[in-house]
């Protein structure tokens, strides 16, 4: 298929205009127009889909883990009651964002699952590298989480 602006293939506006690319593609594919689509390139944009959802819950579960660590660890004591405002706000933020994915997207609650482990080393190994008080802190911060995910992502979980 040609578009009506040049004689463009639609494989080939793939690469020059991603835009007028999905315009078109939506187009056959509402008309059932399937030998006229650029099926590699689809399935390519499909599945950078999912990849994408995927990266977003691993990164926002892991900043909401950690805003949820400097409520509970960060020293010293009175830089930790001087932040906690933002720290809260952004641990609703991110409890929003995560269930406004899973709520499109329900078959990724597993995926948070099988990620809760690594997502809370991330977390730890960040506000420890973060800190002027690693040494101090790195007793504190418990190794394995003490956090469960369902308490994590519970909007009434502890006093955050």
């Amino acid at each position: 298929m040609t578009t009506h602006l040049s004689n463009i293939s639609v494989k080939d506006l793939y690469a020059q205009d991603f835009n007028l690319w999905l315009q078109i593609t939506a187009k056959l594919l509402l008309e059932k127009r399937w030998s006229e689509l650029d099926i590699e390139n689809l399935v390519e944009e499909i599945e950078t889909l999912g990849r994408s959802d995927k990266r977003q819950l691993q990164r926002r579960l892991t900043i909401l883990i950690g805003h949820l660590l400097y409520l509970t660890f960060w020293y010293p004591e009175d830089e930790r009651k001087q932040c906690a405002r933002g720290w809260k706000l952004t641990i609703i933020e991110q409890r929003n964002r995560i269930q406004d994915l899973l709520s499109d997207s329900p078959s990724l609650k597993p995926y948070l699952e099988s990620i809760f482990t690594n997502c809370y080393e991330e977390a730890r190994e960040d506000i420890l590298y973060k800190s002027n008080y690693y040494w101090d802190l790195l007793p504190l911060i418990p190794e394995q989480s003490p956090f469960l995910l369902n308490e994590v992502l519970e909007s009434a979980f502890s006093e955050y």
